[in-house]
């Protein structure tokens, strides 16, 4: 059922969107639940932004990396920095260290996506905390398309508290953040709060997770989706 109503509303898009970027991506059928895990292509991908509601918020930066044969891809890394039209509050510059300046160098947001859905074209995505870059995708894909975009999504927080509560393991929220995760994997350390730094991370977490999940024998991709 969710096979079908997913890619039912990719085809469904396909009739309905002019061409650009989101129709070049909805060309494509997302990749079946039932394939193996290690023969599908994946995007690790994180956004800061300004705050955390998609409707009055906004994307400071985007960064991603590519997952394939089971091995991440440094030379396909991306930071995007974006040109805002409003000034970037104290707070988030201060956490994301993304100054007006530095924003104002920026590119549109429009350019930004459009170079992520080639990349995500075929792929499956990965995040983590998925309700952050599920939600602005969605708010800024209707924005700019009239559509929010079909995704085949993996949550990195979402197959740790699987593994945890299968192991019967109690744990504090906390735990679950992506550098309490990555420190839990032994993880290289890289500075938090920097879209690309992040998206490295989600993907090594991913890496691990699933070589501690597989042993070698393989599973569906369902296994792993949200």
């Amino acid at each position: 059922m969710i096979e079908r109503f997913a890619d039912g509303y990719r085809r469904w898009l396909l009739r309905k969107l002019p061409p650009g970027p989101l129709r070049d991506y909805c060309a494509v059928p997302l990749p079946r639940r039932a394939i193996d895990y290690r023969q599908v292509g994946y995007v690790a991908l994180d956004f800061e932004t300004t705050g955390l509601n998609p409707r009055r918020d906004h994307i400071l930066s985007l960064g991603w990396v590519v997952v394939e044969n089971v091995c991440l891809l440094l030379g396909t890394a991306e930071h995007r920095i974006i040109r805002l039209d409003c000034d970037i509050p104290a707070e988030s510059a201060a956490i994301h260290r993304i100054t007006d300046d530095q924003s104002a160098t920026g590119e549109t947001l429009n350019r930004a996506l459009a170079a992520l859905f080639a990349t995500l074209t075929g792929r499956v995505l990965i995040v983590h905390h998925a309700s952050i870059e599920r939600g602005f995708l969605a708010a800024t894909c209707r924005r700019l398309y009239g559509y929010p975009p079909p995704l085949r999504i993996i949550d990195t927080e979402v197959v740790a508290r699987r593994v945890l509560d299968r192991r019967q393991i109690i744990y504090q929220a906390s735990e679950l953040r992506l550098h309490a995760l990555a420190e839990r994997y032994n993880l290289p350390r890289l500075n938090a709060h920097n879209a690309l730094s992040d998206a490295i991370v989600t993907a090594e977490l991913f890496l691990a997770q699933t070589a501690y999940q597989d042993a070698g024998r393989g599973f569906p991709l369902g296994d792993l989706l949200c």
